[in-house]
């Protein structure tokens, strides 16, 4: 039986958390992300990365060597920015309009989660369609999602 597909969508936060912390949830998925197992599909947004790199230049410039060799080892899809036609027709008025390039990059990446430190952002949204995309935090995206990662490389050991 195929092993079942994490696809996760992680926001800026998520990222730029896990690299300034050797600790906690962040750092955690980035770790398992580095490990390229073929059941766990890591994307984000040239949104975020750009809003990444502007945080870090203006508020810690001697980070941004690190962070830009450690992204490439994550082996993230990166998800184009979206036209302001795709940002503005669906979302507009139901979240922050700085969150809206976000939501749609990670509904393009056909992500299961997006993991977010600032979940409180897309609680009131209403998302149209039939998108099976959960929001949740680092925490909650492993305890939800890393037994099943324990499991199928144990699976993958076994055989």
């Amino acid at each position: 039986m195929a092993p079942k597909i994490f696809k996760v969508f992680l926001d800026s936060n998520v990222i730029l958390s896990g690299l300034l912390s050797d600790q906690g949830a962040p750092r955690i998925i980035l770790d398992i992300l580095t490990l390229k197992l073929p059941f766990l599909l890591g994307s984000t947004g040239e949104y975020n990365l750009s809003e990444i790199k502007r945080n870090l230049k203006k508020k810690m410039p001697g980070v941004f060597s690190v962070y830009k060799r450690y992204l490439s080892r994550l082996n993230l899809k990166i998800i184009s920015i979206p036209g302001p036609e795709e940002i503005k027709k669906k979302f507009s008025g139901q979240i922050a309009d700085k969150d809206i390039p976000v939501l749609v990059s990670a509904i393009q990446s056909k992500a299961d989660f997006i993991v977010t430190e600032d979940k409180k952002h897309f609680e009131k949204l209403k998302v149209p369609g039939n998108y099976p995309l959960k929001i949740i935090t680092p925490s909650e995206f492993l305890e939800r999602v890393l037994p099943e990662i324990i499991k199928e490389i144990q699976t993958v050991k076994a055989s």
